[in-house]
């Protein structure tokens, strides 16, 4: 064993065992994502529009601060808090799926206040006729003007508590602000009622002991955010700071209300921008439909390997348990959250990554044609395939980084494990599989290398019928686009539009039109109602946000028939135009990137640009099918666009790399023929490895769930079209740059 050998083989010990370290305990390295465990996701928006100028930029942090602060209390394992923006906050709580109850706690204000009750009959009386006949609602929509020129008293304000209607003074004389304590206890006099104990700093019960012995006989309304809980009669003077609210709370309530009382009240207002919110009972079953496409899809693509190419494919298949263990490595090491579509990543990374293997073993099988000895044919089939590997990898490279760049969320996952995957791919397929080469081919009784063979010696005239194949994808691209065209906005998703979106699965089967009548007969007339998955879903897209009321009402009308709510997602309009905006950029750098990368490593601008032109031929071809299916584009479509072309080019650099040889080796030949010749001796690599990859996505399409049915379709598409625009629109087109040199 020569010392070159011992070095490579301390280095791929060294990975695994950086591998293991870094995946072990794996239940403690990767965290499952929202999509997995079930969860909450939410992108605040901080309204500063009533904060005053000076206070405006320190807003957005003191709200995060008092979110923390309640999240803290609330008792989520690992949550997420963080600015994005200029007034935005990212939250993230990891299986909490009560998303009203989480709403409450995170979005309340919590502004404590002390109001005292006037008793002066006459003051009654006024505030009474000015606004006769007017709801409470009604009454506060006024200007100050407008009351007082109906006779309102100024510094006064209606108020009901339960069926009372007092009237109390406008400026507090205590707020929340000078609050040191917030705890639920329970009246034993009121059947263990729970109700809320509060103490105050020195400076709030000096306060609170001043205006309890200034107004001995009065009443104190005890007012959070606008509503009166609860108003008692101030028998004494209280010097001691403490005081309560009480108000009918379950448990639960007052729990929840004393959390948000410690923290704080809010500095502005908040609204929920985006959420994202999915159950415990759709996590389970992404788990189980993610380990489930991930097993089929290994034995699928390790068993044709094996088949196909015999020992060589058992050589390719622990390179590939190989790099399973590096990218569950990597993952650990980084603490990555593992979201569904980053579990498609790994399956998908599996079907690319036979790509490199093949490249190998069809070059290998070449030279030994040529009569070379195994150990020579080897060292020569790794040398030629080298240069394709690497160009192909880094093109796909480039697509997942964008990926990461301008996606979010398990977007971003599906990204980082692309990435790894791609690197873990190169290193195994290069690296460790000519480690095991080198060793067998030592041994002097080791002299065949027997493998099937798909296509034998091939001459088929792929560029007289180019032509044909213009035609025939202008016709499919136009009938696309006049289909996306005409739905208009119908064919975005809430991703991109904006909108609310909720998907129930109920225990039995149920109609679509005795959901629409539920739905009508508590107002909501605009639902878009559609079955998904089965007989018992359904998805529920409305302009607002109804997800509590369709839940509360499912559950009235329902009874022998209950349903479990899967999921919620809330896009506002303007995160909508953002990310749509943010998807088309991607798309764009990502074309721009490769073009650029493609023209320098090719030092032609022929290539690049026929290369281009063919991924531009795959994402329409792939958003025209999706559109023509009633599909809609949303985020994990735009990763798959961009999964499509990083490897739709990956195919056409294995071709453009034998072209470029072919050049050198018949400078006579026309360029017909040198792009003929190429496509043909590829042939079998491209077919397999367009074969294997399909292996893989189809076990995403038909085991991975209906969450990534869509994703999985979309790559379907893409990677046969790839093949096709592979042949017959990026290598023909290179023909109109050297037809003008005369070649």
């Amino acid at each position: 064993m020569t010392k070159n050998l011992q070095w490579k083989i301390l280095v791929t010990l060294g990975v695994i065992i950086i591998a293991l370290l870094g995946m072990l305990p794996l239940n403690q390295k990767i965290n499952l994502g929202l999509d997995l465990q079930g969860g909450m996701h939410l992108v605040l928006k901080v309204d500063t529009s009533k904060v005053p100028e000076d206070a405006r930029e320190d807003a957005p942090n003191r709200a995060l601060e008092i979110i923390r602060n309640r999240i803290d209390q609330f008792g989520v394992r690992e949550p997420l808090i963080q600015r994005k923006g200029k007034n935005a906050i990212v939250v993230q709580l990891p299986g909490v799926t009560d998303r009203e109850r989480a709403i409450e706690l995170i979005g309340r204000t919590a502004l404590l206040e002390f109001k005292l009750v006037e008793d002066d009959e006459e003051l009654i009386k006024r505030a009474f006729s000015s606004v006769e006949g007017k709801t409470e609602e009604e009454s506060e929509i006024e200007t100050e003007e407008e009351k007082e020129e109906k006779g309102f008293l100024e510094g006064y304000e209606l108020k009901q508590l339960e069926k009372e209607t007092l009237l109390i003074h406008k400026d507090a004389v205590l707020t929340g602000d000078t609050l040191v304590s917030a705890e639920v206890k329970f009246d034993q006099s009121r059947f263990n009622e729970p109700y809320i104990a509060l103490e105050f700093n020195s400076k709030g019960a000096a306060v609170f002991s001043e205006v309890t012995g200034n107004n001995v006989g009065k009443r104190l309304a005890i007012v959070l955010d606008g509503k009166i809980h609860s108003a008692p009669r101030i028998n004494e003077k209280i010097p001691s700071g403490r005081a309560s609210i009480s108000g009918r709370f379950t448990v639960e309530e007052a729990g929840d209300l004393a959390i948000i009382l410690r923290a704080g009240a809010l500095p502005a207002p908040i609204y929920i921008e985006e959420e994202r919110t999915v159950g415990s009972l759709l996590g389970k079953d992404s788990i189980e439909s993610g380990v489930r496409a991930s097993l089929i899809g290994v034995v699928l693509v390790l068993g044709f390997m094996l088949i196909y190419y015999l020992f060589a494919g058992f050589v390719a298949s622990i390179a590939m348990a190989l790099n399973f263990l590096i990218v569950l490595g990597a993952l650990g090491w980084l603490h990555t959250t593992l979201t569904l579509p980053g579990i498609a990543g790994m399956i998908l990374v599996i079907g690319m990554a036979v790509d490199a293997n093949v490249l190998i073993y069809e070059r290998i099988r070449e030279e030994l044609l040529t009569g070379k000895h195994i150990r020579s044919a080897v060292a020569a089939g790794y040398n030629k395939a080298f240069t394709a590997i690497l160009d192909s990898n880094i093109t796909t490279l480039i697509a997942a980084a964008l990926l990461f760049k301008f996606g979010t969320g398990p977007i971003r996952g599906f990204g980082v494990t692309l990435s790894i995957g791609i690197l873990a791919s190169m290193f195994t397929a290069i690296f460790v599989t000519r480690i095991i080469f080198d060793l067998v081919t030592s041994n002097k009784k080791f002299t065949k290398l027997p493998m099937l063979q798909l296509f034998k010696k091939t001459n088929i005239d792929f560029i007289n019928k180019r032509w044909i194949a213009y035609g025939v994808s202008l016709l499919i691209i136009l009938g696309g686009a006049g289909i996306f065209f005409g739905k208009g906005e119908n064919v975005y998703g809430i991703d991109f539009t904006g909108g609310h979106m909720q998907e129930y699965s109920f225990r039995n089967k149920i109609k679509i039109e005795d959901i629409r009548n539920t739905l009508s007969d508590v107002g909501i007339k605009d639902a878009t109602i559609q079955r998904v998955g089965g007989k018992n879903q359904v998805l529920i897209k409305t302009s607002e946000d109804t997800a509590t009321q369709i839940n509360r009402v499912f559950k009235e009308k329902f009874t022998d028939n209950p349903s479990d709510l899967l999921r919620v997602e809330k896009v506002g309009p303007s995160i909508g135009k953002h990310l749509r905006k943010s998807a088309r950029l991607a798309i764009l750098w990502s074309l721009i990137g490769i073009l650029i990368y493609v023209g320098f490593r090719f030092k032609n601008i022929a290539f690049a640009a026929a290369g281009v032109i063919a991924l531009f031929h795959d994402v329409f071809i792939a958003i025209g099918f999706l559109v023509a299916t009633g599909r809609e584009l949303n985020l994990g479509i735009v990763a798959a666009l961009l999964t499509i072309a990083g490897y739709s080019i990956n195919d056409t650099i294995v071709i453009y790399v034998r072209i470029r040889e072919n050049l050198k080796l018949y400078r006579k030949a026309k360029m017909k023929e040198i792009i003929n010749m190429s496509i043909n001796q590829t042939l079998s690599r491209t077919v397999l490895t367009t074969l294997t990859t399909l292996l893989a996505v189809t076990s995403i399409f038909l085991f991975g769930g209906d969450v990534l049915r869509d994703f999985s379709f979309t790559l379907l598409v893409g990677i046969l079209s790839g093949i096709y625009s592979t042949i017959y629109i990026a290598s023909p087109l290179v023909i109109f740059w050297y037809a003008k040199r005369g070649r």
